[in-house]
């Protein structure tokens, strides 16, 4: 495959990526990878297959790809290309919760002889750097980080590197208890949504949504902080953005232990207590939880309103309709009506399944 032909299938991926069609685009791009001759061409689609591996939560497949990309750039022995395969591993590591590796990687970006990416990538890796300081709870580093990329968007009018910091602020003020400032930079971050987003992915809004709603909980604004996880948590599954969705869970349960809705807390309790006894192999505690877990969705009515199975039961994929009621997409696929099985409103776009 030449170059030529290695850039229309890229571009043909990148569509379909676009378009929801994720394991399709994940097909053209490892058939690239396999044929593509192009190093300029593997290099960049195994940028694509790092980012689609983020969104979608497969981490180890995501440094696989980060690790292959770097191999590629010392063969083109490319300075620009460099920085940005040890910005994907430092992504990577952070993901995985290595930070001292990804402290590392970013401390060899930023180590790195002047490039003409620098400018452009400088302020994605203080803030990956920023992050992995925030993991570690070394909270002055953190600040300090963010603060560096912060300057980095402001210098180079880049909101799309505004609006990731401001979410990452949210998250360090609410941490550090200052709940008024974790409010403060995500309304920031919707606001250069609002203002600048209208060519950007859905993620950006879903995901200042989420800090928002983190932020209205901690101050007690349980109305707020529901309207705010259930818009970010609507984009999550349209997108199949499976970490964004597993945040919205937890933070739905924060919210109904906070109203006093203990069934409702009780599911994430349960969830957490099984993958806890799976790890250690405890079968007795595990079968126990298991059964715990089955009843409180039974009691909370978590269940798919078209074929009667519980939520989150098997890997099955998720659709939020407008009104935001959740149901499998394939049952969804298979009803064939255009309006909610659940509230019967005419919600449903033409298409929207």
């Amino acid at each position: 495959m030449g170059q030529d032909q290695t850039k229309q299938q890229i571009e043909k991926g990148l569509q379909l990526y676009q378009s929801n069609q994720t394991e399709k685009a994940l097909q053209v791009w490892m058939k690239v990878l396999e044929k593509s001759s192009d190093l300029v061409g593997r290099f960049r689609v195994l940028g694509c297959l790092v980012t689609a591996h983020s969104e979608m939560g497969r981490y180890k497949e995501m440094l696989k790809f980060a690790v292959v990309q770097i191999d590629t750039a010392r063969e083109l022995e490319d300075a620009d290309f460099l920085l940005e395969s040890y910005l994907n591993l430092a992504r990577s590591n952070e993901k995985l919760c290595e930070f001292h590796k990804t402290i590392s990687y970013c401390k060899t970006c930023l180590g790195l002889p002047g490039t003409r990416a620098g400018a452009q990538l400088g302020g994605q890796v203080s803030l990956s750097m920023g992050n992995a300081f925030l993991g570690l709870s070394v909270f002055q580093k953190a600040l300090e980080s963010f603060e560096k990329a912060l300057r980095y968007a402001h210098n180079n009018d880049d909101a799309m590197l505004e609006c990731r910091v401001c979410c990452s602020l949210g998250s360090f003020y609410a941490q550090v208890k200052d709940y008024e400032k974790a409010l403060f930079f995500p309304c920031k971050a919707a606001e250069l949504v609002s203002d600048y987003g209208k060519g950007w992915s859905l993620k950006y809004r879903a995901m200042s949504q989420y800090h928002m709603a983190v932020a209205y909980r901690l101050l007690g604004h349980l109305g707020s902080a529901m309207e705010c996880c259930e818009e970010s948590m609507k984009i999550a599954l349209q997108h199949g953005d499976r970490p964004l969705q597993a945040l919205c869970l937890l933070c739905f349960a924060d919210i109904h232990r906070s109203r006093g809705d203990l069934e409702l807390s009780q599911l994430k309790l349960h969830c957490l207590s099984e993958g806890i006894y799976r790890s250690k192999g405890l079968q007795r505690e595990l079968r126990a939880h298991v059964v715990r877990f089955h009843e409180c969705v039974e009691e909370t009515e978590l269940y798919c309103g078209l074929c009667g199975e519980s939520i989150g039961e098997r890997n099955s994929r998720l659709q939020a309709l407008p009104c935001s009621h959740i149901f499998h997409l394939r049952c969804l696929q298979s009803n064939g009506t255009r309006s909610c099985p659940n509230c019967r409103r005419s919600s449903m776009k033409p298409g929207f399944v």
